[in-house]
């Protein structure tokens, strides 16, 4: 079979269910994965790096990214402005490799509008309380912005409905795992492969 061009997936969840451990976790294992840089106007947490865990914009450069159209989608998030990069994801998409993007509930509807064959997978807890522990055992985040990201993983658990697949990060591992299935299901779609069960087609028919 000749390589397909790569499948583009969108990964979303409450803040601070797990979503960036499993990216992690998941490029470590297997290596067909690009997980795309996101742009964002936030300040950067301690030990992150631009370029390697976001790219660092002030609000105006940020506008002007939009301006240019250099964004796929993006959105205001918490006061802060996220977006991927559309340079980045076209070129690891016609290399053959999946691009994950790692991407709230907004930025994620935009993606399936420009890209409807996107794969869209939202990562639950497997309780509201394991959410909430989690999210004050970060020390990264005073109790009022705790209860900001509480009070929006409620409004977002409004829209689950509009993705492919649920993933349940309870056991880390078992969540990977899974999440590779389902990327890995989705090259063996009919119309992904229609190059292939032609050739095959034509071969039967000579015999």
């Amino acid at each position: 079979m000749t390589r397909q061009r790569g499948i583009l997936v969108v990964v979303s969840g409450f803040s601070g269910v797990g979503k960036g451990t499993i990216m992690k976790c998941l490029t470590e294992k297997y290596d067909n994965y690009a997980l795309s840089v996101s742009a964002t106007t936030r300040e950067p947490r301690p030990g992150e790096t631009d370029g390697r865990d976001y790219f660092f914009h002030t609000a105006d450069e940020f506008q002007q990214m939009i301006a240019r159209d250099e964004l796929v989608e993006y959105a205001c998030y918490c006061g802060n402005y996220y977006g991927t990069p559309r340079k980045y994801v076209e070129e690891q998409m016609d290399r053959g490799r999946d691009v994950i993007l790692e991407i709230e509930i907004q930025g994620a509807l935009k993606i399936k509008a420009k890209y409807p064959d996107a794969l869209l997978l939202f990562v639950m807890p497997p309780s509201a309380q394991v959410l909430r522990d989690r999210l004050i055992g970060r020390n990264t985040e005073s109790p009022e912005v705790i209860d900001a990201r509480l009070k929006r993983a409620s409004a977002e658990a409004d829209g689950i409905e509009s993705y492919d697949y649920i993933l349940v990060n309870d056991d880390l591992e078992t969540c990977v795992d899974e999440l590779h299935s389902l990327i890995s299901c989705q090259h063996r779609q009919v119309y992904r492969n229609l190059e292939f069960i032609n050739k095959v087609r034509t071969e039967i028919k000579e015999f």
